[in-house]
């Protein structure tokens, strides 16, 4: 089956593959990703292509969208992921996006997650989104209210210990 890939001015957003294994691999175990979102225990280029095939895929077969790797048009730089996610025991769709260190502070972040969330609401029939984010992730908060999201309080994500902050968005023109 062949899933929608998006376009906006500087990026090209296609669903994750197989192909981006060794972004996987390198973006999960960024002091950051570990930090922010947690150890996913991906410690070889293997186990990034085993998470992209049970983790990513089976969402994105199921739904029609998942997580989308981030490919900056100039240069097709893989420089992050961004994606809707149904995670299992949390209820509704979140976004969430993660981008390599050197391409962060650049615009991508809000570039690659407004698409998103647009097409989430014009084409996947999303009229509400969440995201999560630790207390100690400004930037990630920084950008959610950017993209208008509010937030709503906290939540303990299942198998999580760590209270993180709830944001949440309604499609007004649904």
């Amino acid at each position: 089956m062949t899933y929608k890939t998006f376009e906006t001015k500087r990026l090209l957003l296609r669903p994750t593959n197989q192909e981006d294994a060794d972004l996987i691999y390198e973006l999960l175990n960024t002091p950051k990703w570990l930090t922010n979102i947690g150890d996913r225990n991906i410690r070889f280029l293997e186990d990034a292509k085993t998470y992209i095939k049970t983790k990513m895929t089976p969402q994105l077969e199921r739904l029609g969208y998942g997580n989308y790797t981030v490919i900056r048009k100039e240069d097709k730089a893989k420089m992050g992921s961004c994606g809707l996610y149904d995670r299992e025991g949390v209820e509704g769709v979140d976004i969430g996006f993660a981008f390599l260190p050197e391409f962060e502070k650049n615009g991508y972040g809000f570039e690659a997650a407004n698409k998103i969330m647009n097409v989430a609401f014009s084409e996947f029939g999303i009229n509400r989104i969440q995201a999560y984010t630790s207390k100690n992730n400004t930037a990630s908060q920084s950008l959610l209210e950017k993209l208008g999201l509010q937030q709503t309080g906290t939540i303990k994500l299942p198998d999580d210990e760590e209270k993180l902050l709830a944001y949440t968005i309604v499609n007004d023109q649904a």
